[in-house]
């Protein structure tokens, strides 16, 4: 049985019921090499078995190891292509209704007020508030990392695609992403010697207790850093623990299986009931994530910005 873990991993195919897709190799020569060179004793037969439900993503740029690592080059992984397509949409939603704007033609219908009201949401409540002077210059990119993000762990609640927020790699980039619109827009408005000077708090401080500012200045560098690291991290394991309770429950019917059918029946209807309550968990928190995200990347690029 493979690792339950592998489920919420990023990989180099997508899963789909396996009756919906099931290759069938006639030969070895018929198999992807990859496999043949990880599984060289195995049959077609046992290819075909064990590659039903999985759709191989084409690799023109690399070559793969496995089903969960590259060898080498440049492979396109699952939850790449599923970052792309959250961008399409998220650059679909906010040109259509920037054309609407330009047009002098108000949004109708639920779905373009709610898309409306959440961006005002963001400018009034989060941006204008967190930021407070010259707010308005940031609210572009706090809307854009809320979407993306929410996007993604809408995504991540449909079967058999995965949420990419649910990968450290894309969950670090954001974080590094704030943090350089902090370096950015901080030394273009205090100066390159200013921004980092700005990390030490204002004190009036004898001469010869200039080695202590010192010191605060690598510290307050370090922590820098360390909350940018940290910012994606809580998102990460956030959407990650979710998953895996979720995992966890479902899995409970599979270990039941060789139970009686009294106490399969029973698993499976507490297990199903279980995972469907979570799973409106999951949705709230997909939307508070987003905005604790954004929240917290308005409250760093303010402290990069301002004096303090």
């Amino acid at each position: 049985m493979a690792d339950p873990i592998l489920h919420i991993k990023d990989s180099y195919f997508f899963e789909v019921p396996r009756f919906l897709w099931r290759p069938v190799y006639h030969s070895k020569s018929d198999v992807p090499e990859f496999l043949v060179k990880a599984h060289p004793t195995s049959s077609p037969k046992e290819f075909t078995d064990a590659m039903a439900g999985k759709i191989l993503i084409p690799q023109p740029f690399g070559t793969l190891k496995n089903l969960y690592e590259k060898e080498s080059g440049f492979a396109i992984s699952r939850f790449m292509i599923v970052e792309t397509i959250a961008a399409i949409l998220v650059f679909w939603m906010f040109k259509s209704l920037a054309d609407r704007v330009k047009a002098g033609e108000p949004p109708r219908g639920r779905g373009w007020n709610a898309l409306e009201t959440s961006l005002v949401f963001i400018r009034d409540e989060v941006a204008h508030p967190a930021i407070g002077h010259g707010y308005e210059k940031f609210v572009p990119y706090l809307w854009t990392v809320f979407f993306f993000i929410l996007t993604m762990n809408l995504f991540g609640m449909l079967p058999w695609v995965g949420a990419a927020t649910g990968a450290f790699g894309v969950t670090l980039t954001l974080g590094i992403m704030t943090f350089l619109v902090g370096l950015v827009y901080g030394t273009k408005e205090l100066g390159v010697a200013g921004f980092w000077l700005n990390l030490v708090p204002h004190m009036d401080l004898p001469a010869w207790l200039f080695p202590l500012k010192i010191g605060i200045f690598f510290i307050e560098l370090l922590g820098t850093i360390i909350k940018h690291a940290v910012l994606g991290i809580r998102l990460l394991a956030n959407m990650v623990a979710g998953h895996l309770v979720l995992l966890a429950i479902l899995g409970m019917v599979v270990a039941a299986a060789k139970a009686s059918t009294g106490v399969f029946l029973t698993t499976s209807v507490l297990s199903v009931f279980g995972a469907a309550t979570l799973s409106v968990l999951e949705l709230g928190v997909a939307f508070l994530q987003a905005y604790v995200f954004t929240f917290l990347s308005a409250l760093f690029i303010s402290a990069a910005t301002h004096h303090h």
